[in-house]
């Protein structure tokens, strides 16, 4: 598991440890350029006259670049430091003009700006030493202007020219959570000191990192940390794998209300998915008609009321009553999911409320209950309670949005994206375990499904412990997503190749365990 921590916290405690003279710098510095070089030696048959370009401003992480590129000058690469403050750390800047680094002044002639962009695009590494965690708001300045013409010399692309490594964090993304207010240098890697920070790993700055490279430093951090991000190791130890006493109900049984005459391929799908995770049983609710496509598809469902361990309500089930009359019972597609949400939310039952469902929800629920907006439909949810908030804003900003949808309905909130956002009544998750070809319809329906099984699971054990339900939450996301990539690595992946591929997926993380 990656444990993110406020940039507060980090600072909290450094403190200690630089009153008593530890060298934190030095560690820093020089697990940085040692990053370098192993990157370098991946690439490159001899490290001798490769050119490093550090982009240094006047904070610790400028201090961090230029000690790193005094280590990397000793070891024979060409190092350049270009300034974009007229201050920067003394220590730093001694010891790289005394290994023979080079030095340039952009602030005192910012019309040199395209020429060393030009100069840094074809170097073999530039160091992202610009601004720390300290830093507010967009780049301003000649750090501004460098990283704009920086990234127009590369043509926008990780790809193109130099490769780029943020020293800590990338220089002007909000270190606590993520926002992206101005121009900022996509990184190839990200070395990142004492501990990981929040916004390296949520969106939308997470896409900006590259591989992310933790450096312990030796920082004793206490309490709990801001953000997790679970592994593979952590999905496979915690799947509950059945036992030879384990039967049907033991494994968990999963009530969908889901699809309509107009959407019936959302219940098949979260039914699909649901069987395919490895659900003991799925029982249906629903239109008669959505019920004989679901069977055809999979026969292993059974339709008859009884015991249900966790819901899945409203994939497919549109947030009005246009299919009134369409789904049973002589009720609307939204009647009917309403009427069965409000009685689960007098219950201990776990439910994911997804789609159609969201918009049934009468605070306060518990927070076994797991919402699965978008953005758009988190926006939704947010206007009904009182917010002035648009789209843009929760996209902007996902953890502040989720965090918010979270206390105003006390349910666990599960934003999708390309980083997925989970938070929960005792912290936040962020997974970024999906490939981009993932957003595609019918994708949530299989979340739906996948998370419904993994919550029927371990039912009685989330509604003792509900902090658990964010935890489970975060896992299905990951499982989401390695289900994606197993199904066509690289390529376009429909819905139901996911759900088709859980088995396997769920089958390699236990493995790994």
């Amino acid at each position: 598991m990656i444990e993110a921590w406020n940039a507060a916290d980090v600072r909290a405690a450094e403190a200690p440890l630089l009153e008593a003279g530890e060298p934190l710098m030095e560690r820093a510095s020089f697990a940085l350029a040692m990053q370098v070089l192993a990157d370098l030696r991946a690439r490159r048959r001899h490290l001798r006259g490769a050119r490093v370009v550090l982009l240094v401003g006047a904070g610790n992480n400028g201090g961090d670049a230029l000690h790193a590129g005094g280590v990397l000058a000793r070891r024979g690469l060409a190092v350049t430091a270009v300034l974009v403050s007229e201050r920067a750390h003394t220590g730093g800047l001694a010891a790289l003009r005394s290994a023979g680094g080079r030095v340039v002044e952009l602030f005192a002639d910012p019309a040199r700006t395209a020429a060393v962009a030009a100069d840094a695009a074809s170097a073999d590494v530039v160091l992202d030493g610009m601004v720390g965690i300290g830093a507010r708001g967009a780049l301003r300045g000649p750090a501004a202007d460098l990283v704009t013409a920086l990234t127009d010399a590369r043509g926008g692309r990780r790809s193109s020219g130099a490769r780029v490594v943020a020293v800590d964090l990338p220089s002007g993304i909000g270190a606590d959570d993520g926002t992206v207010d101005g121009p900022v240098l996509p990184a190839d890697r990200t070395v990142t000191f004492g501990a990981a920070k929040p916004g390296l790993l949520l969106p939308p700055a997470a896409h900006l990192v590259g591989e992310l490279t933790v450096v312990d430093i030796g920082l004793s951090l206490e309490g709990a940390p801001a953000l997790r991000r679970l592994e593979a190791v952590d999905v496979g130890r915690a799947w509950p794998v059945p036992g030879p006493t384990d039967q049907k109900y033991s494994r968990g049984v999963v009530g969908l209300v889901a699809g309509t005459s107009t959407y019936p391929g959302a219940a098949v799908l979260s039914a699909s998915a649901a069987v395919r995770a490895g659900a003991g049983m799925v029982r249906y609710r629903g239109p008669g008609a959505v019920g004989h496509a679901v069977l055809a598809a999979r026969p292993e469902v059974v339709v008859a009321p009884g015991r249900v361990q966790s819901w899945v309500v409203g994939p497919g089930v549109p947030p009005s009553d246009e299919d009134d009359g369409q789904h049973g019972r002589g009720g609307g597609g939204l009647a009917a999911a309403r009427g069965d949400l409000g009685g689960m939310s007098q219950g201990a039952t776990p439910a994911v409320v997804d789609a159609g469902g969201l918009s049934l929800l009468e605070p306060p629920c518990p927070p076994w209950f797991v919402l699965t907006p978008h953005a758009g439909e988190l926006e939704t949810l947010l206007r009904r309670h009182g917010e002035d908030v648009h789209r843009r804003d929760v996209e902007a900003a996902p953890l502040r949005w989720a965090r918010r949808a979270h206390e105003l309905t006390g349910a666990t909130v599960l934003l999708k994206g390309g980083v997925t956002v989970v938070v929960g009544p005792s912290g936040a998750y962020a997974q970024a375990d999906a490939p981009a070809w993932l957003s595609t319809a019918g994708a949530g329906d299989v979340l739906a499904g996948l998370l419904g099984a993994m919550l029927a699971a371990r039912s009685a054990e989330v509604v003792e412990r509900p902090e658990l339900a964010a935890e489970i939450a975060a896992a299905a996301a990951l499982v989401h997503g390695r289900a994606a990539e197993r199904a066509n690595p690289g390529g376009p992946v429909a819905a139901l190749d996911v759900a088709d591929a859980l088995p396997a997926t769920v089958a390699s993380l236990v493995a790994q365990a």
